[in-house]
């Protein structure tokens, strides 16, 4: 019998990570997997920081794309394409590789069927913001056959060609596009219930958090489209809820508020209140299973609805940029001018 071939590439994709980037490659050096049998790429999209020339002291071999339009998904074609392994593990530039994973994946992946597989990804500094608080709850899925994977994630490279790889004028949500691509194979994407990697948001302010929304918003909009009338409608319920969840909290507002005003009664303004909260708290008891602490259950449940007009704001954004044919380009929040320590997290 002719020998299973293990041979690993990892793929690690970034634009001005800073030291972040040097984590996550270190990271890689540390995993409890036959370095001999590795290589690593990191694929850098114009970074200004000095990305390129970390990964290649590093260890790294550097790919650069300095031209045209930057996305994630364009990193990890250019990843993958150049890569010599059977073995791909992607990860994004600002997580750090937990060192058994990719042992435990491996394994997993041996399995019949399976294209993809990935774990558990956390934040490495949850409670830094109320932002990344709430935004590390989202990491949290239930562990077996999946829809989707998210950025990190270790997949056979043979399902990667049989579906000409990710979409590369996607600006978000290329991950669900690709898996979806691949179920219509048969293949599967399975999560493990394994620690993977952790990754750092570093979003301390509103601004952060309403352009990452707005970019997850414009996804949903375009993947919706794109197949819409199909048997599989890739995010058309979750397009579709926020079209109508957005638009009825923005006129009961309205509404309120201006029946106030002409009754000169703040009845109206109260009624709308205690039907928020009622909202609100609809929504912690039905998240808290998977939530510790009731502070960070009432942020999430604050989230879950706040964040429906940025959503809304990016199909909007979308739809008027389809409208005049243009091209949306890369909608980053990241702020590469507050560096965190070099500290490896003890959690991973």
């Amino acid at each position: 019998m002719k020998p299973v071939d293990l041979s690993l590439s990892v793929v690690i994709i970034g634009r001005n990570e800073g030291q972040r980037l040097a984590r996550c490659l270190e990271s890689v050096a540390r995993m409890n997997y036959p370095m001999d049998r590795c290589e690593l790429i990191y694929v850098d999209s114009n970074s200004s920081d000095g990305s390129r020339e970390l990964a290649s002291a590093l260890g790294a071999r550097v790919i650069s794309i300095d031209a045209g339009k930057l996305t994630a998904a364009r990193a990890r074609n250019a990843g993958w394409r150049s890569a010599k392994g059977p073995l791909i593990l992607f990860l994004d530039g600002d997580t750090i590789l937990h060192p058994d994973f990719v042992q435990r994946a491996v394994a997993t992946l041996a399995e019949p069927g399976v294209a993809v597989v990935y774990g558990n990804r956390r934040e490495t500094h949850p409670t830094s913001s109320i932002y990344n608080r709430v935004l590390d709850i989202d990491w949290i899925a239930p562990a077996g056959t999946s829809e989707s994977c998210g950025g990190d994630a270790l997949m056979r490279r043979s399902a990667l060609e049989q579906v000409a790889g990710y979409d590369a004028d996607l600006i978000a949500g290329e991950e669900p596009d690709l898996c979806r691509r691949l179920r219509a194979t048969g293949a599967l994407i399975l999560h493990i219930d394994a620690p993977m990697t952790g990754h750092d948001f570093a979003i301390a302010r509103w601004s952060q958090y309403w352009r990452r929304a707005t970019r997850t918003g414009y996804a949903y909009a375009e993947i919706a489209q794109r197949y819409r009338n199909t048997p599989d409608p890739l995010w058309q319920a979750q397009s579709r809820r926020n079209l109508i969840q957005a638009p009825a909290y923005l006129l009961a507002s309205g509404g309120a508020i201006g029946i106030s005003l002409a009754s000169h009664s703040l009845i109206p303004i109260a009624a709308l209140a205690l039907i928020a909260a009622a909202i609100v708290v609809r929504t912690a008891l039905r998240a808290a299973p998977k939530i510790g602490d009731r502070y960070t259950l009432l942020l999430y449940a604050l989230h879950s609805h706040v964040q429906q007009f940025p959503l809304l704001a990016g199909q909007i954004h979308f739809y008027l940029m389809n409208r005049r044919n243009v091209s949306q380009q890369l909608i980053e929040y990241k702020d590469t001018t507050h560096e965190r320590p070099r500290t490896t997290d003890a959690s991973l």
